[in-house]
């Protein structure tokens, strides 16, 4: 299943839509088919213009990331932490080192930022090597750098280093938290993401509080033209387009009990 998801969103995604249906109507035209070549380039048209010159993804992005709304303030007390791994740049830090970070890198400060305030405060990192190759150190491995730069104790640590998927985050994390006798642990992940991890959380029977971060929209994003900005419209759409996949496939499935989770 983990490779067939891989392999289905190489295709699935916005661009790789369009190059496909420009393909086939280049075949069709070819084949002397072109009505459907036409009906097919006309298709690959739509798919960019909304890609690329449109908000269409940041505003289906903004509803996912208001669908848990952000905390007003800190818990009174804290005595556990869940961090979705996806923060880290595992291709660069499993040969370079370090503690290089993507665009999610909020997931971990955050975590560093709670860390501090509460010291007693457990943090269990999920996230193994997500790639198709296997090659790479996970978030969780790469994360012991990153908080014991910041003067956290590796006994404050827990590392969950086999997960791929966030259905996999979550069985192997019931785990974990089970034998440390854990839970009501604040869950630290993309805005975004929170609806499909709840929802997984929620069908494995372990209780989280969500804490959003990692905000990639305004929140006052409206649907129009734009042409300022292609190249993060076209991530916004992809990033938007890959999470509406994923929580249609966990609930198609089973995995969720609810196609869209919420508070």
């Amino acid at each position: 299943m983990f490779i067939v998801s891989k392999l289905f969103w190489v295709f699935a995604q916005p661009l790789s839509l369009a190059f496909l249906a420009i393909l086939l109507a280049v075949v069709a035209i070819l084949s002397g088919l072109r009505r459907g070549g036409l009906a097919l380039s006309a298709l690959a048209l739509l798919v960019l213009f909304l890609t690329l010159y449109t908000t269409t993804g940041s505003f289906v992005l903004q509803g996912l990331e208001a669908r848990f709304p952000k905390p007003e303030g800190d818990p009174q007390a804290l005595s556990c932490m869940i961090v979705l791994g996806g923060a880290f740049e595992t291709e660069v830090t499993t040969t370079r080192g370090g503690i290089e970070m993507n665009q999610a890198a909020d997931r971990f400060v955050e975590a560093l930022r709670l860390a501090r305030r509460f010291p007693e405060a457990v943090i269990l990192v999920s996230g193994g090597d997500g790639s198709l190759s296997g090659e790479y150190e996970g978030d969780a491995v790469a994360s012991a750098r990153f908080f014991s730069t910041f003067g956290i104790a590796s006994d404050r640590l827990v590392r969950e280093t086999a997960s791929r998927t966030t259905a996999e985050n979550v069985t192997n994390s019931r785990s974990l938290l089970s034998d440390r006798r854990l839970d009501n642990c604040l869950l630290i992940t993309s805005a975004f993401h929170m609806p499909r991890a709840i929802g997984l959380f929620r069908a494995a029977g372990v209780p989280v509080t969500p804490w959003p971060t990692d905000y990639r929209t305004s929140g006052t994003v409206r649907l129009g033209v734009d042409f300022t900005q292609p190249t993060l419209n076209a991530q916004q759409t992809a990033t938007a387009m890959r999470e509406a996949i994923g929580l249609a496939a966990y609930y198609l499935t089973g995995r969720i009990r609810v196609l869209y989770p919420g508070p």
